[in-house]
């Protein structure tokens, strides 16, 4: 199935062709007519299964049928989204923006742990979807900044991880300021008691989708990983870079701001590179990508929505400057690389607040990734106790298999523990 078949309108099919999207993922070809027909949905859905296009498409389409029939030019927040983490929140609004550019929706992320100014500043020039963090909501709704008397779409993201970091009262709270009447998405990994009996109180009549993530990284693909203080990445990475056999290498950060240094620290080294992300025009990006793809750049930086779509023969690297905070993500993210029996192979950098992160990419994978102990920059303590630490060997660049495996893009991130909870 494509996308085309889904009944969505043009400008958002403009807006995912330009995002690499053809063909919707399991979850997104069961959501979205679902929700198209305004029906409450019980989607049981891990991150990295595509689940916040299932929900942000369908929900800008009709939010744009409302607009241009009058419905909803004035009013308040018209869709909000509860998550459990900063880091989550503000993927899934680069998503609700990425899929609604030709729209002309207004969509605001709000989070805890930083200043509110210019979150309130948004606010009062008018917002029609909102993503927020319980803590920070709660506490704008009570400055009286926030009044969600205009609801008419309440995603629940991440059910689960909300019962596990703390926020299920909060969460019930803010149910109780919602309108009755609204369509309700309510999106959980799992089915605790609590969950299941919050999600009865809550949804009307709800359809029920469930799917399953990737887990499985190509035998073509070499593995390793290099710890590394944060402060001593871009020196890492220049190192590494020096090596000629890395004919060429997509290097992802987490954010936009984080691709665009990366860059400059590589032009500076004399290290051709470009970056693709969602602040680069579409022409910037389709340069950048050609350029790539062509071999006149060494090195493409990217963030993983922008990195969906990117298919380039014979990519011999792919490097994490940072891990992913989502296990799925890093399956997706190595995938680029090893393609249709090739091989290739995945560097990725690990800093002390990421060790928990490669420890669920190893737990999700089933296998341990090496970890390269040789390298001038090798931080103090490697120990995760799952991966053996090895001594750098030299990486076999010909590694042969007739493995074929095939990857779809996943969305979204993982909370990043309870510590960051709190500040949100």
């Amino acid at each position: 199935m494509l996308f085309e078949q889904l009944n969505l309108i043009e400008p958002i099919l403009s807006a995912l062709k330009n995002e690499g999207y053809t063909t919707p993922t399991p979850i997104q070809e069961q959501a979205i007519p679902i929700i198209l027909e305004g029906k409450d949905l019980l989607g049981c859905a891990q991150t990295g299964t595509g689940k916040t296009a299932a929900f942000a498409i369908p929900v800008l389409q009709l939010l744009c049928k409302q607009k241009y029939t009058g419905q909803a030019i004035k009013g308040g927040i018209k869709a909000l989204v509860l998550t459990p983490t900063r880091e989550l929140a503000i993927q899934i609004e680069e998503s609700f923006a990425a899929y609604g550019k030709n729209l002309g929706l207004k969509q605001l992320v709000i989070f805890g742990g930083v200043s509110q100014q210019s979150q309130t500043n948004a606010l009062r020039h008018g917002v029609d979807i909102l993503i927020a963090t319980p803590g920070r909501l709660l506490d704008l709704i009570n400055q009286r900044y926030i009044n969600l008397k205009d609801v008419e779409f309440f995603i629940l993201d991440e059910a689960d991880r909300m019962l596990d970091m703390g926020f299920i009262h909060d969460v019930k709270k803010i149910i109780t300021l919602l309108p009755t009447k609204k369509q309700t998405l309510f999106f959980s990994a799992t089915m605790p008691a609590e969950i299941s009996k919050l999600a009865s109180s809550i949804l009307h009549n709800p359809l029920k989708v469930e799917v399953t993530p990737v887990s499985s990284t190509a035998e073509t693909i070499q593995q390793a990983v290099y710890f590394v203080e944060k402060e001593n990445k871009k020196l890492l990475l220049t190192h590494l870079l020096q090596d000629k056999a890395i004919k060429s290498a997509l290097v992802f950060t987490r954010t936009k701001h984080g691709a665009d240094k990366v860059v400059k620290d590589l032009l500076r080294a004399k290290i051709g590179a470009e970056a693709i992300h969602g602040n680069k025009s579409q022409n910037a990006r389709q340069r950048a990508l050609t350029n790539f793809k062509s071999g006149h750049t060494r090195v493409l930086v990217a963030t993983d929505i922008a990195a969906r779509g990117i298919d380039v023969d014979e990519l011999s690297h792919v490097i994490n400057f940072e891990l992913p905070n989502v296990p799925e993500t890093y399956v997706h993210r190595i995938g680029r690389t090893g393609r249709a029996g090739a091989s290739g192979i995945a560097f990725s950098f690990c800093d002390t607040e990421e060790k928990e992160f490669l420890r669920d990419i190893q737990k999700l994978i089933s296998i341990p990734v090496p970890i390269v102990t040789d390298h001038p920059y090798a931080m103090a303590n490697t120990s995760l106790h799952i991966a053996p630490s090895v001594k750098q060997k030299p990486v076999q660049r010909h590694y042969q298999s007739n493995e074929r495996r095939s990857f779809r893009g996943g969305d979204s991130r993982r909370y990043s523990g309870n510590q960051q909870a709190r500040r949100d």
